[in-house]
């Protein structure tokens, strides 16, 4: 069954920039629950430059669906994320010089350092998920890094569904055959 978790990223960054109060992400999350959505998705980053801490532990209350933290698993988010204790993490690999994410998890060359942090979550109750980029040998990786869900950087598919939709589309259904043969649930997500 298909779900659909709406991130609220952008209404802070209307609100950054605007100070103040308004937009109120807290309503926003409020509203896209209430008119139907599965859950909400936020993205804190170091910079604050939209979702910020303050705004973690101010929208955890009113949510009656899903909540989803995505980040890069520096120290503090880590240490956030298991007081707020969301139903899902979302793992991305950007730095906090990153302006947006821009590829997936290499669940090879990260793979030990992923076990660790998931284990450290999965400890607190939290489900999580690493984003990756379709590719099968990364959705293997994820397998054995002990996450329950993978999410699918859609970028490719994104730029390319103008150009050729059934050769955009391809490797992003063969990355979901292959995470629910293993066992995975799939999220997608970022540039859809």
């Amino acid at each position: 069954m298909t779900k659909l978790s709406v991130n609220i990223n952008k209404i802070a960054t209307i609100r950054n920039a605007r100070g103040g109060y308004t937009p109120s992400v807290v309503e926003a999350a409020i509203s896209c629950q209430k008119f139907g959505a599965d859950g909400i998705t936020i993205h804190p980053r170091p910079d604050e430059r939209h979702i910020t801490r303050k705004d973690v532990y101010e929208i955890k209350p009113i949510i009656n669906t899903e909540f989803n933290i995505e980040g890069y698993p520096s120290e503090g988010f880590i240490k956030m994320v298991i007081q707020v204790k969301p139903e899902q993490v979302t793992l991305v690999p950007d730095g906090p010089d990153v302006i947006t994410s821009c590829a997936g998890w290499d669940t090879v060359k990260f793979q030990d350092y992923l076990k660790e942090i998931i284990a450290e979550f999965k400890e607190a109750g939290i489900r999580t998920s690493i984003f990756v980029d379709p590719k099968i040998e990364m959705i293997e990786g994820a397998k054995l890094c002990g996450t329950d869900r993978i999410e699918l950087y859609t970028e490719e598919y994104a730029t390319q569904y103008i150009v050729d939709k059934k050769k955009s589309i391809t490797p992003y259904i063969e990355a979901a055959n292959k995470a629910t043969e293993l066992g995975l649930g799939v999220n997608a997500g970022h540039d859809l």
